[in-house]
């Protein structure tokens, strides 16, 4: 998407809405590229359980925390995901707006 200000997103027929999710994780920047395969492959196992109803786009790895970005119908689900997972979901927070370079010429 570009500089869209849209709330939902549809992948298929689900209107989704997007989301962050902030996972602390002690030392993530340090965590080896087979660490990171297995972190995404059990991600990627609960997901297929869960079903369309939540999708992962990416992750940001930093020093101590990762930054995924979703999209899903509900936080519950995200929740749901990272519970069966095992995995923190620290901090949850629905984008509202999504600005890039391109909205400064909008006005």
């Amino acid at each position: 998407m570009s500089d869209s200000l849209e709330q939902t997103y549809t992948d298929g027929v689900l209107a989704m809405n997007k989301y962050i999710i902030e996972r602390n994780i002690p030392d993530a920047g340090k965590l080896t590229q087979e660490q990171l395969s297995g972190i995404s492959q059990t991600s990627c196992c609960v997901l297929n359980e869960l079903g369309p109803e939540i999708k992962w786009l990416e992750s940001y790895v930093t020093g101590d925390k990762i930054y995924c970005v979703y999209l899903a119908e509900s936080e519950d689900i995200i929740r749901q995901h990272a519970r069966q997972g095992g995995f923190p979901a620290d901090n949850i927070s629905m984008v509202t707006a999504i600005i890039n370079p391109s909205t400064a010429t909008l006005a």
